[in-house]
């Protein structure tokens, strides 16, 4: 608690401190000291304020203000100077007129901080300003009683301002200077019984480890032990060295209360305070403004106690009031409620701090048993490396050579070939430099290819190394640096891996796949070698591995289509396998979108319309199968057919990935298909033709295929009305969307299509 008993300023404890508009306290002396002229009023200060003014401006400002030098010199010692009552140092045209005597305008924001003569620092740094020395002829006795009056006559136009020394806020000073602030007599009451419960302490203030009778007197106080101990005791028992060099050794509690010094030191108040006798009854606080006046209500809108006598001058009258009682028991209620949370907090502190305790003690006990790892690994690791060096020395040195061979022999072809091409360029330079015509004409033709086919040799290639100067052999350290790493981690205490993180801003599904990714924590220091993702049935049954490797991003295909897919991940080493993961939900699509595939069609299959229109180019049919693949849930896509030329017979349906596909689709026991023509349609399933139903296509028709894998039946529409019954019925496995055509057909697919809810009464099948 003594911390928050000590001034900001001056670092003892308070003496007569003072409320500040911020809140916070200040020991009155020390108030006196941080008082400051704001900056437009540096030119209203007598000379005798500023340091290097010389004697006749002095005199001057004197002269101009009307104060002789007994009047003005008290005052100029007072450091509470207001906007025109700071002190007789302020000026002013005579005690009469209070036209200054306003409040400063400066905001909280713009304290108007500043300083007209060289500043000194506290002990806790704050800026104070040095004592200015009384004019001659002034007495040190009205200087004295000025300091201590906490006022000043009224004077010129000048305002001061005081910046608490916590939050740094600035707060004008009025008329009465530093007594416009409230003093806390209740801090200075704890400050007292403090004292006194100090003095009581250090009467018996024993050494605590003494082993004699009585013990010695305590000579120092350790601040972190809180344990007293005399010369010898702290020799042997508490040495400034080791854990304990870091400590702070303070002398006993003094018998006579706070220590004197300090920045504002001087003032005699909180001597005072301290001289009161322990049971002396308090004398009830009176009003500032009234002093025959007791407290006896409290202003809400102000946040003070006022008296009576204010309330009948109407300075509140619009203001919230209430009785001082009531609000001093609201008040002490709403603080011990906020000390119960801060004592809660204080016990999880302490709790902490005996962890961080038990946790200094695993550290020196770990340290020894990782050095002794270390140490024991050493020898067994430089053999290792030794010999590794050996066979990497080899490997280079034959690398080395074979580099050196290879350019040596690239460096001779190539000044075989360098010399080839300057003879021939000389010699054809000489021939052209002949006059004879018909003799050039005889060997140009062939002097012109030997030069084409000397310059193709040079175009070839023949002016690239055929090997680089670097040697690749980096990336045989990897594999020995994670040696390295997991030895480290397999001698060490078994530690459980870290639970990888799903990264759900990359998690996504489409179609009928799901993408997972994921990540460590940070700061996870374990070496992992790959992770595991499991992923369940899509209808909430066991989790089944899916991927296992080293990558942290996974996208799985073939999934079920509108179903609820759960997925984890666990990371795992050659010490095991770690927790898993957080459970992330995937749905997978209602509608399929997919294309006709490209790398599974025959060849005679022409695709565009990025791969969304067929055609053939032969005469035969030819099967093209979709991207998608299904085995639950009901699906329904459309073909249009763009193109019917010649009567051919399209066929539509569902096929395995393995249908053959340089037939008619149907014909094997692989695929499930409606063949039509122009008048009519066939069910077909391993070449069996059944259910003749009218009604063909033709240019602009839509074809329907309704796949209900729930109810395992296949059904076809043709321009929205069912062609015919269910086609097929105890449809099961995995089907993908199929179609075969020929030159004479061309159709484009439309797929991520609702399921038709209601359909126009079938076509009867003809006898």
């Amino acid at each position: 608690m003594e911390e928050e008993l000590k001034c900001p300023v001056c670092g003892s404890l308070f003496r007569e401190p003072i409320i500040l508009p911020c809140s916070h306290n200040v020991c009155l002396p020390c108030a006196r000291t941080i008082a400051v002229q704001t900056p437009e009023s540096e030119q209203h200060l007598p000379a005798l304020l500023h340091p290097r003014a010389p004697p006749a401006a002095a005199a001057a400002a004197t002269t101009t203000t009307g104060l002789g030098p007994a009047a003005a010199g008290p005052a100029s010692l007072d450091y509470d100077c207001g906007a025109g009552g700071g002190g007789g140092s302020c000026g002013g045209g005579g005690g009469g007129v209070d036209h200054a005597d306003k409040l400063s305008l400066h905001s909280e924001t713009d304290s108007g901080y500043g300083s007209y003569t060289p500043s000194l620092k506290s002990p806790n740094g704050v800026r104070v300003l040095p004592l200015v020395p009384p004019p001659p002829g002034a007495s040190a006795a009205a200087a004295a009683a000025a300091a201590a009056a906490g006022g000043a006559p009224r004077g010129g136009g000048t305002s001061s301002s005081l910046t608490c020394p916590q939050c740094h806020r600035s707060a004008s000073l009025d008329h009465r200077g530093l007594r416009g602030f409230q003093r806390n007599r209740l801090l200075e009451a704890i400050v007292q019984r403090y004292q006194q419960s100090r003095a009581a302490a250090s009467a018996a203030a024993k050494c605590q480890l003494c082993d004699r009778s009585p013990p010695e007197a305590a000579a120092v106080m350790c601040e972190q032990c809180e344990v007293l101990y005399c010369a010898a005791c702290q020799v042997k028992c508490h040495p400034s060295r080791g854990p304990f060099a870091k400590h702070r050794l303070l002398p006993p509690p003094s018998p006579q209360g706070a220590p004197g010094g300090g920045a504002g030191g001087g003032a005699g108040g909180g001597g005072a305070a301290a001289g009161k006798a322990p049971g002396a009854a308090r004398k009830p606080p009176t009003c500032a403004d009234h002093e025959l006046e007791n407290y006896s209500m409290y202003c809400v809108t102000c946040r003070t106690p006022v008296c009576y006598q204010c309330l009948e001058e109407g300075k509140h009258a619009k203001h919230e009031v209430k009785a001082l009682g009531a609000m001093w028991k609201q008040h002490k209620a709403q603080l011990s409620q906020a000390l119960n949370g801060i004592s809660d907090k204080a016990k999880e502190a302490k709790e902490f701090l005996v962890q961080l305790k038990n946790i200094l003690q695993q550290i020196q006990e770990n340290g020894l048993d990782y050095e002794a790892c270390l140490v024991a690994q050493c020898d067994a690791l430089v053999d290792a490396l030794t010999r590794q060096k050996a066979k990497l020395l080899t490997k280079v040195t034959k690398e080395r050579e074979h580099k050196l061979k290879v350019v040596w022999d690239q460096i001779n072809h190539c000044t075989l070939k360098l010399r080839q091409s300057t003879g021939l360029m000389e010699y054809c330079l000489e021939v052209i430099k002949e006059n004879d015509p018909s003799g050039f004409l005889q060997i140009s033709d062939a002097l012109i290819k030997r030069v084409q086919v000397s310059q193709e040799q040079w175009v070839k290639g023949a002016l690239e190394p055929k090997v680089s100067a670097e040697f690749d052999l980096t990336l045989d350290s990897e594999p020995l640096l994670q040696s390295i790493h997991q030895l480290d981690f397999i001698q060490m205490k078994c530690r459980v891996l870290p639970v990888p993180l799903l990264q759900l801003e990359k998690c996504c599904t489409r179609n009928n796949s799901v993408t997972l990714a994921w990540r460590m924590p940070p700061f996870s220091h374990n070496p992992v070698e790959g992770y595991i993702l499991e992923l369940d049935d899509g209808d909430g049954g066991q989790f089944r591995e899916v991927y296992v490797g080293k990558e942290t991003l996974c996208t799985i295909d073939g999934l079920h289509f509108n179903s609820t897919y759960n997925a984890r991940v666990k990371a795992f080493n050659s010490s095991g396998v770690g927790p898993y993961s957080k459970t992330v939900v995937l749905q997978t699509s209602d509608v399929a979108w997919f294309t006709f595939d490209p790398s599974s069609a025959h060849r005679d299959i022409v695709l565009s319309n990025d791969n969304q229109t067929a055609t053939c180019s032969s005469y035969d049919d030819r099967v093209v199968l979709g991207t998608a693949a299904f085995s639950k849930g009901v699906h329904y896509w459309e073909l249009h057919v763009d193109r019917y030329d010649n009567h051919p017979d399209p066929a539509f349906g569902i096929a395995r990935i393995n249908v053959v596909k340089d037939m008619m689709l149907g014909k094997d026991d692989k695929a499930w298909a409606m063949y039509v023509d122009n008048n009519r349609s066939w069910f077909m399933h391993c070449n069996s033709h059944t259910n003749r139903t009218e009604g063909g296509v033709s240019k602009g028709a839509t074809v329907g295929v309704l796949l209900d894998l729930n109810k395992h039946t296949l059904t076809f529409y043709i321009n929205g009305q069912q062609q015919g019954p269910p086609a097929f019925e105890n449809v099961e496995g995995v089907f993908m969307p199929a179609l075969s055509l020929n030159r004479n057909v061309q159709v484009t697919l439309h797929t991520g299509l609702e399921v038709p809810q209601t359909v126009r009464p079938p076509k009867l099948p003809s006898n």
